[in-house]
């Protein structure tokens, strides 16, 4: 099975934007997309292990949680990449994580009830992998936009 194709690519549309709240939401959108539930688990399924997806999963504003929010932008050599991305995805509490052509090159997001905990959990980061230049630029102002990657 090809990982991307017009099924697939159907897929990850849907998904995206209009994931069913319900007890049984592959069921509801396998039929939309004209599939068997089975089927399109197992294209999720084979897309996460593929790379294609990293998680799927609701979508809350931190702010109105009570929670905090930081974007992070860190310096990580060609030999840390891997330790350091791997790192930083073991916190429940990194939505993002990406690779940039900069001198920053590695940014990700970080979610957390407190402050408190954000700068914790980097200073356990620097530790862990010994990258020492992580910023941390706290959001002052919160803009929601969405984010549909149209495939």
């Amino acid at each position: 099975m090809s990982v991307i194709n017009d099924k697939n690519r159907k897929i990850l549309n849907n998904i995206q934007v209009d994931f069913p709240i319900d007890s049984r939401p592959y069921k509801i959108l396998a039929q939309k997309l004209g599939l068997s539930e089975d089927e399109l688990i197992k294209r999720i399924h084979q897309m996460k292990e593929n790379m294609l997806i990293r998680r799927i999963g609701g979508n809350f504003s931190p702010d109105r949680l009570g929670y905090h929010s930081t974007l992070c932008a860190a310096k990580v050599s060609e030999d840390k990449m891997k330790l350091f991305t791997k790192t930083v995805n073991a916190y429940s509490g990194v939505t993002h994580n990406y690779k940039r052509d900069h001198e920053f090159n590695i940014w990700f997001t970080f979610i957390a009830p407190s402050v408190e905990i954000i700068k914790t959990n980097l200073e356990q980061i620097i530790k862990t992998t010994g990258v020492e230049t992580i910023l941390n630029l706290p959001a002052t102002r919160v803009f929601k936009i969405s984010a549909n990657f149209k495939l």
